[in-house]
């Protein structure tokens, strides 16, 4: 018996998440669709705030406690850390209404088109489960998105700049239930983020 107390204690086995199976299915458009097809995107690798780990930890706020500590979930992480899920999953949904490239293609733009190549960085902001209540909470994320034109000249036009945020209620104050928000969240920035795109004609 005093040989079995000092066996060591088995890890726990943590659960992890990460944004659901992709939908492929042409999105119905919101707006009258352009005459013309948008010319190709480029679309950078997502960056984090300075000095922001490259971790899956899944982070929450208790906004009622101190919303300006971000606190981790000890027995949940993502699959993948939060910028590239975020990534993989606009790069899917951004490629349903115009080609997207990354900065590794390193393509030349078509002769025949006139139009510049499309830039698209994105910061992400936030991504976290906010608890404004014990039992209450919502999945956040905040993009800023700059569009900048690679102009044939070998110069960049900033054509334009928003800062995008989506949240959604969570049905259960846990990781799970900030895991199936945040799939939400991020399908609606991807949604928002199209449509802003277009704006543009791209």
């Amino acid at each position: 018996l005093a040989a079995c107390s000092a066996l060591p204690t088995p890890p726990v086995q943590l659960t992890r998440y990460d944004l659901g199976v992709t939908d492929t299915t042409t999105p119905t458009p919101t707006a009258a669709a352009p005459s013309v097809a948008p010319p190709p995107l480029v679309l950078a690798e997502v960056q984090t705030p300075a000095g922001a780990d490259n971790s899956t930890v899944m982070h929450y706020r208790l906004n009622y406690a101190d919303n300006q500590e971000l606190r981790a979930y000890q027995q949940a992480r993502w699959n993948l850390p939060p910028a590239q899920m975020l990534e993989q999953r606009l790069r899917t949904r951004l490629a349903l209404e115009r080609p997207v490239l990354s900065e590794k293609d390193n393509l030349s733009a078509n002769p025949n088109d006139q139009r510049p190549l499309g830039l698209l960085r994105l910061e992400m902001v936030e991504f976290s489960q906010v608890f404004d209540s014990t039992s209450s909470s919502q999945a956040v994320v905040r993009v800023r998105a700059s569009l900048i034109a690679q102009d044939r000249r070998g110069g960049n036009v900033l054509l334009g700049q928003k800062l995008l945020a989506v949240q959604t209620p969570a049905a259960t104050a846990d990781a799970a239930g900030g895991a199936r928000a945040m799939a939400t969240s991020v399908n609606r920035l991807a949604i928002d983020l199209s449509n802003w795109l277009q704006n543009y004609g791209r």
